[in-house]
């Protein structure tokens, strides 16, 4: 099937009835600092550049950039996760509050520290990461307490969403219980997976890996790529083994520049080519594949017509410098 079958008018369509559902957002919240700089010359102490610092800027990472996305594309999200009692906690909250993200549901806790992540970029690219978080699971009480801030939003979600990045918020417990509550009330539930975590991601709406993550949930190697995907004999085997092992209603595996794949159990896979023009900063596109396929689906979108529409959401992020977010009148004009 062709990758022209959302057009323009439909696209509009879908990200306005997106603006009358809600979402919600669970797992590892970070905050990604940026700084600024350019770089004229090499340290003489080590074969390294010397970054002149030139700003620095803050925003939601993790968890908290999906639900970025989500208000970004009109839609109102709810983000539910864990937090320290320190200054970068105080930073996020700020952010989340001026960008009108629900925050309500972030639990603190004196045992964590908020995740950082900050990226030295120098002429638009990115010389140096440097994370600062716990990575423990997180205990049984502070999964309780946020638990309960779920409970008392989950009847007024169309969508939940879990943002696993390996932090320690998505356990088992955690991912089980939210499964019940969506199961129960026919809430779409939507996972972006970190297979070092070794969870039970069965009986999910939908699973987002890129291609390393889905051959290490297959526990395959991958030691074959072949630009047709249909001759990718692996990739194949591998998108099937996950539909039959982790029976998600929707696999959507991404794969960079050769855009991404809709797999659905009985039907042959769905290859979308990528729309991007250029790619600047890969950084959070996954979270923008996964905030505007379900947003699309809660507005009542085919599951190829979400495909579409997120495809052309993280090409136009890629387009940007830093973790980035599109807007409807983005998303629309680049159809």
């Amino acid at each position: 099937m062709s990758a022209k079958k959302l057009s323009a008018s439909r696209a509009r369509q879908i990200l306005a009835a997106a603006q009358k559902t809600r979402v919600l957002v669970v797992g590892d919240v970070m905050l990604d600092q940026f700084i600024w700089g350019g770089v004229s010359r090499i340290s003489p102490e080590a074969p390294v550049p010397v970054v002149d610092f030139q700003r620095e800027s803050f925003m939601p990472g993790g968890a908290a950039n999906v639900a970025r996305n989500l208000v970004h594309l009109k839609t109102p999200a709810e983000l539910f996760g864990a937090i320290g009692r320190d200054e970068a906690a105080g930073k996020l909250l700020k952010l989340l509050g001026e960008q009108n993200i629900g925050c309500a549901g972030l639990v603190k806790s004196s045992t964590r520290h908020t995740s950082i992540k900050t990226r030295i970029v120098a002429h638009q690219q990115q010389v140096v990461r440097v994370d600062r978080e716990t990575r423990g699971a997180l205990d049984a009480k502070t999964t309780a307490s946020l638990l309960a801030e779920i409970k008392k939003k989950i009847s007024s979600a169309d969508a939940v969403i879990v943002g696993d990045y390996g932090k320690g918020v998505v356990t088992q417990p955690l991912l089980n219980e939210i499964k019940t509550l969506c199961h129960a009330r026919g809430v779409w539930l939507s996972l972006d997976p970190k297979p070092v975590h070794h969870l039970n991601l069965n009986g999910l709406s939908l699973i987002t890996p890129n291609r390393k993550e889905a051959f290490e949930l297959a526990d395959l190697p991958d030691d074959t790529k072949n630009a047709n995907l249909f001759a990718d004999k692996n990739l194949m085997l591998v998108a099937e083994r996950l539909l039959k092992e982790l029976n998600p209603a929707l696999l959507l595996i991404t794969l960079g520049e050769l855009g991404m794949l809709l797999c659905q159990r009985g039907e042959k896979p769905f290859h979308i080519p990528t729309v991007a023009q250029e790619v600047f900063d890969v950084s959070g596109a996954g979270d923008t594949v996964i905030a505007s396929f379900t947003l699309a689906i809660a507005a009542g979108a085919s599951p190829i017509e979400a495909a579409i529409l997120s495809n052309h959401a993280a090409g136009i992020v890629v387009g940007k410098v830093g973790t980035a977010t599109t807007t409807p009148e983005e998303l629309v004009k680049s159809f």
